[in-house]
């Protein structure tokens, strides 16, 4: 493959990339009054004090099995 295959693969890919983004944007049209503020939201943070109970905690994860796992036995190593 010589360059001139490689500039030609190299703008092909650009070409379609463009035209892409361009049916990209031609399908979500923006309207006049639509401003970037719209789609914002304003992030309120609540925190709750700690006096008050909480009865929605989940409880404290425990493991099922209690101590390492057997390997399988193509893991184990040359027997004896």
């Amino acid at each position: 493959m010589n360059r001139f295959h490689v500039l030609s693969v190299t703008a092909g890919a650009g070409a379609l990339v463009s035209l892409g983004v361009f049916a990209a944007v031609a399908a979500n049209p923006q309207t006049a009054d639509a401003s970037i503020s719209a789609d914002m939201s304003t992030g309120v943070t609540v925190t709750q004090s700690p006096d008050k109970p909480v009865s929605g905690q989940l409880p404290v994860a425990t493991p099922a099995i209690k101590g390492p796992a057997p390997l399988p036995a193509e893991e184990q190593g040359l027997p004896g």
